[in-house]
């Protein structure tokens, strides 16, 4: 058994999904008339589609009903599935591909942590879905990032305490909430953003299976 095990979350660091979000809320701010800067749609990352409409709407200074923001969710999302509805493995973002295979290969477990509700969905579209020992994604959780309930889930099913587990995100709500439980944080993006992260890379590209080994046993020669 490795000493530690290790919780990807989805949205940018195993595909850019964060582009079709963006795209996806910017609408329904423009409908609103009012925009929205790929650089307000960065505090949405990790963020549940609950809370990132009332980011939105705040941003834009605007008030709805309860009935009006329901509405807004499921256009939202309809929009977001069908811009997703065509993705497949070339939208992994760099060594991904290469490096779950390399991880099973190693006896390294993983699990997904993604706060997304259609996390299965583009698993699925990208053939990855049999490489994870464990899915937890936003159907399972009750509490969004920057709670850490969608990695404690995650190392409970994959029978690891939070202490052991490596988390992988590019969401500062997601390194906040993988710090809260003493998990080891990666942060895979800015400094600036993530500084928080016990590392920080700039890409996924650096996220490679001699990286995770050495956090797994750092004393390997």
């Amino acid at each position: 058994m490795a000493k530690k095990a290790i919780i990807f979350d989805l949205d940018g660091v195993i595909v850019d999904t964060a582009k079709y979000h963006y795209i996806a809320w910017r609408k329904i701010a423009n409908d609103l008339d009012f925009d929205f800067s790929e650089k307000d749609n960065e505090q949405l990352k990790g963020v549940s589609r609950v809370k990132s409409l009332d980011y939105i709407l705040e941003n834009g200074k605007i008030q709805l009903s309860q009935e009006e923001k329901d509405k807004f969710l499921v256009a939202k999302n309809d929009h977001y599935l069908s811009l997703i509805s065509n993705m497949d493995e070339s939208e992994m973002l760099p060594g991904i591909k290469e490096l779950l295979p390399a991880l099973r290969k190693a006896k390294i477990p993983f699990a997904l942590g993604s706060a997304s509700k259609n996390a299965r969905r583009i698993l699925k579209a990208l053939q990855l879905t049999d490489l994870f020992l464990a899915i937890v994604d936003g159907t399972n959780v009750s509490k969004a990032k920057p709670d850490p309930e969608v990695f404690v889930i995650a190392a409970r099913k994959i029978c690891y305490a939070p202490k052991n587990c490596i988390v992988i995100e590019d969401s500062k709500a997601g390194i906040e909430a993988a710090n809260t439980v003493n998990m080891i944080s990666v942060g895979i993006g800015s400094e600036e953003i993530l500084g928080a992260a016990d590392h920080v890379l700039k890409d996924t590209s650096k996220l490679t299976l001699e990286f995770l080994k050495n956090l797994i046993n750092p004393t390997r020669v």
